[in-house]
């Protein structure tokens, strides 16, 4: 873990450091969270594929990697830096350390840098790539970071086996899971709420969803530009989903497809939204919640959002009568879980408007 090692960014700033993880270069969208704990449920969101995280929060890997708290099979992140990545964790229930994991996954690390002085030049400036390395960078380096960009993201994460929740002995409802990248933490709280959930990757058809018979359709989390021309047939099934009367719920992607689907359009924020404390209001009740998000686009809906970021305005809800979406994640692994209440309402929606 004390092997040298440098990041340039596309404006060709070069940062050294120390190398951790897998020991292998990569390039990709830098991108700052905020989150002080929550760190594996980070790392293993599929929304990070094709983007280098950077942990604001200064010591990381302090629990170590506890398996039932991981998002996803394996992380698809592109890279991860922290300040100090704790090399001796402790907790009953972890089983390895963060260097092992990134390494096993073929994950590059970095640390030592500044942390601090990156995050305050991505806030200032937005977001910039980067590319993690052994050697010296070069201007070929810079030149590949600055035409480096995050393609056909949704089909590289999602799962296109249709799968099943824990099977349920008596579900009440049915529910179908769009899987566009989907956190498992999705999944959990349906089920806990007592629903069967069967998931289909991004390329299943309106027809494979409603013979599935489902009480209500979720849309879930997912990485990369909405409107990336690559989920233009994503778009048009949730567009065709939408007509079909059964509820549904979007999260994060998902409220962003069903919006373009809806004619709305989206842009990105310079910065993102990513940690574990943003505050969002409810414009009907004036109430703030504070949320779990990682997005680095907004619909833009001004006066139609239901809810709303307290930092910037930026829409972070629509509701559209039967169905709904929310930008944030009410399921919010690794906390917190103010607007888990999203998915009662889901339920209730769906015992309300069953198509019979």
């Amino acid at each position: 873990m004390e092997k040298t090692a440098y990041l340039v960014l596309q404006d060709g700033t070069v940062l050294e450091g120390k190398s951790f993880g897998a020991p292998c270069e990569t390039v990709g969208e830098i991108v700052f969270t905020t989150g002080m704990t929550g760190y594996l449920e980070t790392l293993t969101d599929p929304s990070y594929y094709g983007q280098i995280i950077l942990q604001t929060f200064p010591l990381i890997g302090n629990y170590g990697v506890i398996p039932p708290d991981i998002e996803n099979a394996k992380p698809v992140c592109a890279g991860y830096i922290v300040k100090h990545p704790c090399r001796t964790p402790s907790n009953f229930r972890s089983e390895g350390s963060l260097h092992e994991y990134l390494k096993k996954h073929n994950i590059p690390g970095l640390y030592g840098i500044d942390t601090r002085m990156l995050t305050k030049k991505i806030r200032n400036h937005g977001v910039m790539n980067g590319k993690i390395m052994s050697t010296l960078p070069t201007e070929s380096d810079r030149t590949q970071a600055q035409v480096y960009k995050v393609e056909n993201a949704v089909a590289s994460v999602s799962n296109k086996d249709t799968r099943f929740s824990d099977t349920l002995s008596k579900p009440l409802r049915r529910v179908a899971l769009l899987d566009l990248g989907a956190k498992r933490g999705i999944t959990a709280a349906l089920t806990a709420r007592g629903c069967q959930v069967e998931t289909f990757g991004s390329t299943a058809t309106v027809q494979e969803i409603l013979n599935s018979k489902p009480d209500g359709i979720m849309l879930s989390n997912g990485p990369g530009d909405p409107a990336e021309p690559k989920n233009k047939p994503v778009i048009e099934t949730i567009a065709q989903l939408d007509k079909s009367g059964i509820p549904i719920f979007g999260i994060c992607l998902g409220h962003q497809l069903l919006a373009i689907g809806k004619g709305y359009k989206t842009k990105k924020l310079k910065f993102g939204h990513r940690g574990a404390n943003q505050p969002v209001k409810d414009t009907r009740s004036g109430r703030v919640y504070i949320t779990s998000q990682n997005h680095g686009y907004e619909v833009v809906a001004g006066a139609d959002s239901s809810f709303i970021s307290v930092n910037d305005n930026s829409c972070e809800g629509l509701d559209y009568g039967v169905n709904f979406t929310v930008q944030f994640h009410p399921e919010a692994c690794g906390g917190p879980l103010d607007t888990a209440f999203l998915f009662d309402e889901f339920i209730r929606r769906m015992d309300s408007y069953a198509v019979r």
